[in-house]
């Protein structure tokens, strides 16, 4: 099906994507599961790939081959991070002292807001954590994404 598709219907579909995964994410913290701070981080690459994606949808092909190839490289990159944030959660690695088991760092915490340590994950779905989640729909648009910008011109635009 992905291979029938053009690029301005693949850019709208991670237009698509990327806004359920961000509602998604504001619905578990609506239903009180407060995200950490790499949390909040792995969101900055789904606000950048957003707009660009229905942006990059409006534009000729070849704009669009080239929006391909920056939001599968973005999404690489979301991608690793939510493979670090997942083995900080599975404890493979330590993570920032700021938000793990290891303490505050050298500042004291805000004590206005709810401490949220970023190695223990909030909720799991079929055993993955929603950064290991992240990873897998990243590594998903990624790959999506890139092989529709590496495609040639006259058959997958």
């Amino acid at each position: 099906m992905l291979n029938t598709m053009t690029r301005s219907q693949i850019l709208l579909a991670i237009f698509a994507l990327m806004t359920a995964v961000i509602l998604g994410a504001y619905g578990f913290e609506y239903l009180g599961y407060a995200p950490c701070e790499l949390c909040l981080m792995q969101r900055y690459a789904y606000y950048v790939v957003i707009p660009l994606s229905l942006i990059f949808s409006l534009l000729n092909p070849q704009a669009q081959r080239a929006g391909l190839y920056l939001i599968g490289f973005i999404m690489l990159g979301s991608m690793i991070f939510g493979i670090y944030h997942s083995g900080v959660e599975w404890k493979w690695w330590q993570g920032p002292t700021t938000c793990t088991g290891g303490g505050f760092g050298g500042g004291l915490p805000d004590l206005t807001k709810k401490a949220v340590m970023c190695d223990q994950p909030a909720l799991r779905i079929v055993g993955l954590s929603l950064a290991g989640w992240n990873a897998i729909i990243s590594a998903f648009v990624s790959v999506v994404a890139l092989r529709k910008a590496y495609g040639s011109s006259s058959a997958s635009q």
